[in-house]
């Protein structure tokens, strides 16, 4: 009787297994010589499953699958994808043959609405530095990209971390602000899809939306407008694929690090005319520093339509609300002399009060058109319009401030602080159009490209609130200056101290608590309107004959700078010529070298935050009356792609000029002059891609020999640039474990990043001083994990593996931007 039961449940066990029986699926994929590829990517796609596998040795491939309906696809680099329908029956086995791949022949956007479907740490190819496509062989001028392939693996979050690993990159601190190739960046904003925009510098963006990052070096004024010499950091966004891809994940890790990010895409028609992409990101993070967080939301979905080969459009929108702390940085209150000690303090010091915080909310607005009214002819327009708000309160360490006794003596346990307020909001728009030409003619070519540029930056009128020094008898603050200012004019303790107007930080007993801000004295400042705008107009040339090529350019800029927009305004205009010439040889098909020589240009405008040649102007006047910045670039270098374009690599040395860079006291006005000059001359190799089917990597060295040539102080000329190491190199490298069965779905990844010694930032000012500090070598992991069952994917980060203590850099020798010691995140991603 129990048996008579029993035999249902039987028969239902019976049916699933035979349901759920798996059917090994095998094949050969092989290239036009029939010569088998290695490493080739095979998925098989139902309603339910996917299954994937690379090719072994011998170019052969086996999945167990359920039997059913899929859709097979190869993929392998430099090849066309190969796509079809199988049937899979209730066989042990089931064997498609063998698979031949043609060479990719791939067509080039010419503006990028369609996303990139290579998945791998390369970007073979470029818009922004020439403003049409082109592929960076051909390019005479270094473009370093940094894929989503590479940022995912890396779990690098936030754009310092994708960027460190391309060569002569430094980070200066704890900022979204870099030293590249020696140069300190000069101006705050960033690129957008090549485009200009504010406010990227005091929060580090996060990365979940971008596509890739691309470090274009050298200055590329002919390009982008107003451009650093050292180089441009351009954040390229995810566009709509023609494919479904579905990707969520989520992350947790230290710090009290939790965030979650989305990425949907495909067509929206069955003619895959209108296509989608809807990228999401939330994260709530602490931070190893006292009382500092980073919590962001990001939402940015796009649209691109495509209804024909001659016309495409792409609209995009960004909203990013980000709120945390204004991290100034470790407060160091050493001597600056040769027993200076970055370790005086604790590098997680920070001397904010918890109810500190930094808000901003910026609204993104994109489109990009083109149109080919023949199969030579064709227009491009791209325009962006940018809204950004800030909200800022903050307590931080008084750089060039001191704490004293009645006598003039400095108190070294206590940090003279400061208190500000700041709202302000920013309008920008850029707009940019072309026409472009091809002539062929033989083995002649000449693509032609006249185009008009035009931005917009408006700081509309906002308001600060500011305490600091100490407090006088009438209740006024003012400035103590031993020797000069009589301490009996200040208020003072019964121990002997000047009363603050902000409370000091006592160093023996740090207090991050809640300060009570109504008793501060306040001064009050009305920040004033005010606009830039830019014009530009260009030619540009792409001539090529056989394997010799030439792209050469000519803009003209002229800008107009306005102190105090629609009040008592000040005008400052200024102009100039903006050269570029580069020629490129092609050794082989697969390597070529090249020349350039670029030219930089860079007015002193007022748009700029608070950097060390403009705080000073925050309020009070325009920096437009100084000649503008002037650089300039000569470049050699060699590009290569090899195993069938699985390997890129470059080499180039340069030599970069500078000059007209304010210096002075910021704060006193009438003390700045614009005599300073910069050289920089070094070399870089990056390589980068699969050095075997199953381990790819990317690795870089740089060398500069950044140095002052020219300064108001006699002192710092022959010194180093601030903030410019002279050696840097990185590695990461990721290897998968595919044929070993033990081990079989497992991954591991390894990092290191070495920089060399390097002076704090800031320009050297009447009032700075600067210190070197300590190189430092830091080493990541990660072990990755995908079940052979399901499209998942586990990553476990460790970020500096031995818990060193270094500093990324520093803004001045009382404010140093310390590294995270050892920490963790682990991410699982899923896609469908």
């Amino acid at each position: 009787m129990k048996l008579f039961k029993l035999l249902p449940k039987l028969f239902f066990l019976i049916c699933s297994c035979a349901a759920f029986a798996q059917v090994q699926v095998t094949g050969t994929i092989v290239d036009s010589q029939n010569t088998p590829i290695v490493g080739a990517t095979i998925s098989l796609e139902s309603n339910a499953n996917t299954f994937g596998k690379l090719t072994d040795g011998s170019g052969k491939f086996e999945i167990d699958a359920p039997s059913g309906n899929y859709k097979i696809e190869v993929r392998y680099l430099g090849f066309q994808a190969y796509k079809n329908t199988i049937e899979i029956g209730s066989t042990s086995s089931y064997d498609v043959g063998t698979i031949q791949l043609e060479e990719g022949t791939e067509q080039l956007q010419t503006v990028e609405v369609v996303g990139r479907v290579r998945k791998d740490y390369n970007s073979d190819y470029s818009f922004s530095a020439t403003k049409i496509a082109i592929k960076n062989k051909e390019l005479p001028q270094v473009v370093a990209a940094v894929t989503k392939e590479l940022i995912a693996d890396r779990q690098a979050f936030q754009l310092p971390e994708a960027v460190r690993t391309v060569s002569n990159v430094a980070i200066t601190g704890l900022y979204n602000h870099y030293n590249i190739r020696g140069i300190t960046q000069a101006d705050d904003g960033q690129v957008l899809n090549g485009m200009r925009t504010r406010q990227y510098y005091f929060l580090q963006p996060i990365t979940s939306h971008l596509e890739r990052v691309e470090v274009i070096k050298g200055p590329s004024s002919v390009t982008f407008s107003s451009a650093d010499p050292g180089g441009t950091v351009n954040m390229v966004t995810k566009k709509p694929l023609t494919e479904n891809y579905n990707e969520v994940s989520v992350s947790a890790g230290s710090f009290g690090t939790l965030r979650a990010t989305a990425d949907f895409t495909g067509p929206l028609n069955d003619s895959k005319t209108l296509l989608y992409r809807f990228n999401a990101a939330i994260q709530e993070a602490d931070s190893f520093r006292d009382i500092v967080n980073n919590n962001a939301i990001l939402i940015s979905p796009s649209l691109s339509y495509i209804p024909n080969e001659s016309t495409s459009l792409n609209v995009e929108m960004i909203y990013n609300n980000a709120e945390g702390n204004l991290d100034r940085g470790q407060p160091i209150f050493d001597a600056v002399d040769d027993n200076y000690d970055p370790n005086s303090t604790p590098t997680t010091l920070n001397p904010g009060a918890i109810n500190d915080f930094y808000k901003t909310k910026e609204f993104i607005f994109m489109t990009s058109f083109s149109k080919k009214f023949t199969k030579n002819f064709g227009f491009n327009a791209q325009y962006m319009k940018q809204t950004w708000d800030e909200d800022l309160q903050e307590h931080r360490a008084d750089a060039f401030r001191q704490a004293y006794d009645i006598n003039g003596d400095v108190v070294p346990n206590l940090v003279a602080m400061r208190y500000a307020e700041r709202q302000q909001n920013w309008n920008t728009d850029n707009f940019s159009g072309f026409f472009n030409y091809d002539i062929e003619k033989g083995n002649i070519t000449n693509k032609i490209l006249v185009g008009y540029d035009a931005s917009r930056w408006e700081r509309r009128t906002g308001g600060a609130n500011s305490s600091r020094d100490y407090l006088l008898n009438d209740g006024s603050t003012a400035r103590f200056r031993p020797g000069t200012s009589d301490p009996n004019d200040f208020q003072q303790t019964a121990d002997g101290l000047l009363v603050p107007a902000v409370p000091h930080l006592d160093l023996t007993n740090p207090f991050n608590g809640i300060r009570n801000t109504s008793n501060y004295v306040l001064s009050q400042f009305e920040i004033p309107a005010n606009l830039t705008t830019s014009n530009g107009v260009y030619i540009q040339n792409q001539f090529k004959i056989g394997r010799l090529s030439a792209l050469v350019n000519l803009r003209y800029e002229w800008f107009k700078d306005i102190f105090d927009y629609e009040g008592d305004e000040q005008e400052f205009t200024t102009n100039a010529f903006v050269p570029r010439l580069g020629v490129t040889y092609e050794v082989t098909d697969d390597i070529s070298v090249y020349t350039t020589y670029l030219e930089g240009f860079q007015p002193h405008t007022n748009t700029v935050s608070l950097s060390p040649s403009a705080e000073g102007f925050f309020w009070s006047a325009s920096p437009g009356r100084f000649d503008p910045l002037e650089s300039s670039l000569i470049e050699l270098g060699a590009k290569g792609e090899f195993l069938n374009g699985k390997i890129f690599a470059n080499l180039a040395i340069f030599n970069i000029t500078q000059k007209n860079i304010l210096l002075g006291d910021t704060f006193d006005l009438d003390n700045l002059t614009t005599r300073g000059e910069q050289r920089s001359r070094g070399f870089e190799a990056d390589i980068s891609g699969y050095v075997l089917p199953n381990f790819q990597l990317t690795a870089s060295y740089g060398y500069t020999d950044a140095t002052i040539e020219e300064d108001a102080i006699a002192e710092f000329v022959g010194q180093r640039i601030g903030g410019a190491p002279k050696h840097n190199a990185n590695f990461w490298g990721r290897y998968d474990f595919t044929t070993t069965p033990l081990l079989k779905g497992i991954g591991i990844g390894f990092g290191a990043q070495y920089v060399d010694e390097r002076f704090t930032w800031y320009n050297p000012t009447y009032n700075t001083s600067r210190v070197l500090l300590p190189e430092y070598t830091v080493f990541d992991g990660a072990i990755y994990y995908k079940p052979n069952i399901i499209n998942m994917q586990l990553t476990l980060k460790v970020n500096n593996i031995f818990n060193d203590t270094y500093w990324l850099g520093g803004l001045s020798p009382n404010r140093l931007g310390p590294g995270a010691p050892r920490n963790f995140l682990l991410t699982a991603t899923y896609k469908f």
